[in-house]
């Protein structure tokens, strides 16, 4: 940071950890000043819980129904109602308070959305109702035969619509309740009225996805705000965070591709990736880290680096597997100069043929030029290919089994070929070698 405050610019150049290094202990641990401002503007989901405290993130789980409980709460002029039931949402919830817990079946409002049926009452000899759902199972004819009810058939998959009393008894009322034990309703009794007969249902073992809260009581429609991280609020520099870019730095960059750890400290990834420009030591990091991938072929696949669109021919272009082994590291991420959908935009495959062709037989060059991909692009890509090979063994050494394996593969490819670019200059003729003159004359 202090080198990047010190350059001649007029444009001052940021790492993003600029603010951070001046605070460096917060409650939140973020490093970098991205991070911080975007968590500084991050809203939480709070609940106001059972015994009337606010609850962050509280677990989300199915729970029957018989143990959700709907709270009811109350303002400072004695009202009482449902939170859902509100229509404008108070800022502040100081004026209210809980003031009691009723079981979620007693509420005709949650009951009358589960499944088909009429809404009924199933108890009332409690401090509550508990309510449930009716339906129409069958007609009863004249002729004391049952006719039935289309649900019914699909249920239990039975064929005739027309079934004999005694049927119905032993081998419809027994399919009718299996069925809806599976779905978590309970078949409380058959009603036989006159001309029909209804099914009376209890949903009390039908569960809800409802947030349980600290004190293990399952919630359904609790009060819920969102607010500043917990962290935040006992933070003495929030106002600074809040007013810090979310715009994503490059030390952010530096910690999401991990060449460098929470403390900032480079990886070995890292370091490799320092070992070169611009994309190109992403995707040999990434490639050397695969423990599989063999640097005979590794080696190669370095030409496809800087191949471009000239080489792939038919194929696909970002097919390969370092750019397989790049997907895996970096995903898809787009970076200006460095990756494109997580590959170095350059990259090209197909070079790599090419190269071990020429490597092996320099006379095999010919062979691969086209109308498409002329001599020039042969030799430019072994250019490239040598000048990466070249940087490799003029890196620093690591502790790393693999990449001094990889330097030494790179040594003694250097020393097996030779650069296409002449080397025996022609002589200067008589032009060039006089005094250039820069006088600008007006005609």
């Amino acid at each position: 940071v202090r080198v990047q405050e010190r350059l001649f610019t007029t444009k001052p150049i940021f790492l993003g950890v600029e603010n951070a290094m001046k605070n460096p202990h917060t409650p939140c641990k973020l490093g970098t000043d991205a991070e911080r401002a975007r968590y500084v503007k991050k809203k939480v989901r709070q609940i106001l819980n059972s015994e009337g405290e606010w609850d962050y993130d509280p677990v989300v789980q199915e729970v029957p129904m018989e143990r959700v409980s709907v709270p009811v709460y109350q303002n400072r002029d004695g009202e009482t109602l449902y939170w859902w039931k509100l229509k404008d949402t108070p800022k502040d919830m100081t004026d209210w308070s809980i003031s009691h817990l009723q079981p979620a079946l007693s509420v005709p409002d949650i009951v009358s959305k589960l499944g088909d049926g009429r809404l009924c009452v199933l108890d009332d000899c409690g401090k509550y109702k508990i309510y449930g759902k009716v339906l129409s199972a069958a007609d009863r004819l004249h002729n004391g035969k049952i006719i039935l009810s289309k649900w019914v058939r699909r249920m239990t998959q039975w064929r005739g619509r027309q079934v004999s009393d005694g049927i119905w008894q032993k081998r419809i009322q027994p399919l009718i309740r299996k069925r809806m034990d599976q779905k978590g309703a309970q078949v409380v009794k058959f009603i036989e009225k006159k001309n029909s007969i209804d099914v009376l249902l209890n949903h009390g073992k039908q569960t809800l996805n409802v947030p349980t809260d600290r004190h293990g009581i399952a919630l359904w429609g609790a009060a819920v705000r969102k607010v500043a991280p917990s962290s935040c609020q006992t933070c003495n520099i929030v106002d600074t965070c809040k007013t810090l870019s979310i715009k994503t730095g490059t030390a952010m960059l530096w910690r999401r591709l991990k060449l460098i750890d929470a403390d900032g400290i480079p990886t070995r990834r890292g370091r490799v990736v320092s070992f070169y420009s611009h994309g190109d030591g992403l995707a040999v990091a990434a490639a050397l880290e695969d423990e599989s991938y063999p640097l005979n072929d590794l080696i190669y696949d370095m030409a496809n680096l800087h191949a471009g669109h000239r080489f792939s021919r038919d194929e696909n272009r970002w097919s390969g597997r370092m750019a397989m082994r790049c997907h895996d590291a970096y995903g898809f991420q787009n970076i200006a100069g460095y990756l494109e959908n997580g590959i170095p935009t350059q990259y090209g495959f197909g070079a790599e043929f090419i190269v071990m062709d020429v490597h092996s037989n320099g006379l095999n060059k010919y062979k691969w030029v086209t109308d498409f991909l002329g001599a020039g692009d042969i030799d430019r890509i072994i250019i490239e290919w040598r000048s990466l090979l070249r940087q490799t063994l003029h890196s620093p050494a690591l502790e790393w089994e693999r990449w001094i394996h990889f330097k030494e593969l790179a040594r003694k490819i250097l020393d097996e070929t030779e650069s296409p670019t002449l080397k025996d200059l022609p002589p200067l003729e008589y032009e060039q070698k006089q005094r250039v003159n820069h006088a600008l004359r007006m005609r």
